[in-house]
Order: structure tokens, then C-alpha cells, then sequence
């Protein structure tokens, strides 16, 4: 395959992966989450960065196969294969566009892991000093001393409220992981199909584009949202994914199949 139509490729997927990756699914639950569990920066970058990874290494997998089938398809067909290329590539344009002129943008609707942990926490924060008031008149009431009726609500948060807190951090975490590991770029399974002509080494080197472009949509704009600079709008993005993939499809199969053929 012609250097410069690869790079064009890798180029291509770079676009679809990042703008795949900055969808508010991919990174507002991190920011959710975080803020229900009271995460610091770094750890709430740590897991974001590790889903991303996870994301990107399911893609990959699924391209593995897809990459394997086109190569055997491509020494079957030779010359005529540029067109079967460009033409599947097209053909995933059209079905994106007519997803999107159905209304089918990006549909995932993730809900951030924890948040209901959240609720039911504050909700145990509300109710605990009434518990406690009625604690506090009974012991009394039984002629306990003061400092022991100080001390047994403190002893006993102590001995629950550890625990609570790992599972539910333990829980919230795995949650995200598999949110987005178990949900591939199918938007860039095409492009791996594009590259087939490059062989294993033109797998690898899309899969480090998919990782790169993937981990930095997540990361900057998980990390804008944490600073407080979220006020731009990707609704829009999302609302739109399905024409973009669409357009950079069609652009890019009938790239292979003018240029290959």
C-alpha cells in the first residue's frame, strides 16, 4: 500500500477514535463518580486512563479478526480487493448516515457507578443524627455516662464506615471498567479494514493510534471537567457522531479506491 494512503489511514483513525473517545459517556461518569466518592484528581485519572486502555484492547481484539479475515480475503481477490475495501468502507458510511438521519447518534446512556451509593450515604449522613439523638436520650434515660454515650457512635461509625467505603469504591470502579472495556470503537473496526494491505504491522500500528487517540480524548476532557472548564458543549458531538463517522468513511474508501485501483 501506497505510504502516503496510510498515513492518510492512521490520520483517519486518530479523527474517529478521539472524537469517539470525547463523547460525554466516555469520561462524565469518571468525573460522576469521582465526585460521589470523593476521589482526588490522580486516582480519578488513574482509572479513567486504565478504562481507556481497556476500551482501546477490546477494540483491538475485535480487530484481530477483522484483519485476519481481510487478509485472507486479499490474497484470494489481488487486485479487485481495493474495491471490495473502499466499497465496504462506503457502505459503512451509508449505514451511519442513515442511522444518523434516524436519529441514532452515539447511544449509550452510562450511569455513572456509585451514584446511588452516593444517595444512600448522604442519606445514612441525614438519618444518623436523628438515630443518634434517640440513642443519646435512651442511654441517658438509663443513667449512662456521658462520655460513654460520646464515645459508642463514634466507635461504631468507625468499625462500618471503612469498609462501606472500600466495597463501594471496589464496586464503582469495576463498574467503569467494564463500561468501557465492553464497549468497543465500533467506528474504527473500518479503518482497521482499510489498512489490511499493511499486513500485522499495519494492525499494531493502528492499535497504538486507536490507544493514543483514545486515552487523550478521555484524559483532557475528564481532566477539563475536574478543573472546571467544561463549559463548552459536546452534546452536539454526540448528538452527530454518526454523520461524522459517516463523512470520514466515505472520504477514506473512496481515497483506497481511487488511489489503489
Amino acid at each position: 500500500m501506497n505510504q502516503e494512503i496510510f498515513l492518510s489511514i492512521m490520520a483517519t483513525g486518530f479523527v474517529v477514535a478521539f472524537f469517539h473517545a470525547a463523547i460525554p459517556t466516555h469520561w462524565l461518569p469518571f468525573v460522576l463518580t469521582a465526585r460521589a466518592h470523593g476521589w482526588s484528581k490522580t486516582k480519578t485519572l488513574a482509572v479513567t486512563a486504565i478504562a481507556g486502555a481497556g476500551h482501546a484492547v477490546f477494540t483491538a481484539i475485535l480487530g484481530v479478526l477483522v484483519v485476519w479475515l481481510g487478509i485472507n480475503v486479499d490474497r484470494w481477490t489481488g487486485s479487485v480487493f481495493p474495491w471490495i475495501a473502499g466499497g465496504l468502507l462506503i457502505a459503512f458510511g451509508f449505514f451511519y448516515l442513515i442511522k444518523q438521519a434516524r436519529g441514532g447518534g452515539h447511544d449509550h446512556r452510562h450511569t455513572p457507578p456509585g451514584a446511588h451509593a452516593h444517595h444512600e450515604n448522604n442519606d445514612r449522613a441525614h438519618d444518623h443524627p436523628h438515630s443518634h439523638k434517640h440513642a443519646h436520650a435512651h442511654t441517658h434515660a438509663n443513667n449512662y455516662p456521658p462520655e460513654h454515650d460520646r464515645a459508642r457512635p463514634d466507635q461504631d461509625a468507625a468499625r462500618t464506615a471503612a469498609p462501606t467505603t472500600r466495597v463501594s469504591d471496589r464496586a464503582a470502579i469495576l463498574g467503569l471498567l467494564a463500561l468501557l472495556t465492553f464497549s468497543p470503537c465500533e467506528g474504527f473496526l473500518p479503518v482497521y479494514l482499510s489498512g489490511i494491505r499493511n499486513g500485522w504491522t499495519g494492525f499494531v500500528l493502528l492499535s497504538f493510534v486507536l490507544a493514543a487517540a483514545t486515552l487523550a480524548g478521555m484524559m483532557l476532557f475528564t481532566t477539563l471537567t475536574m478543573f472546571g472548564l467544561d463549559r463548552f458543549k459536546l452534546q452536539a458531538l454526540e448528538k452527530y457522531e454518526s454523520a461524522i463517522l459517516s463523512v470520514l468513511l466515505c472520504g477514506l474508501g473512496a481515497a483506497i479506491i481511487v488511489l489503489e485501483t
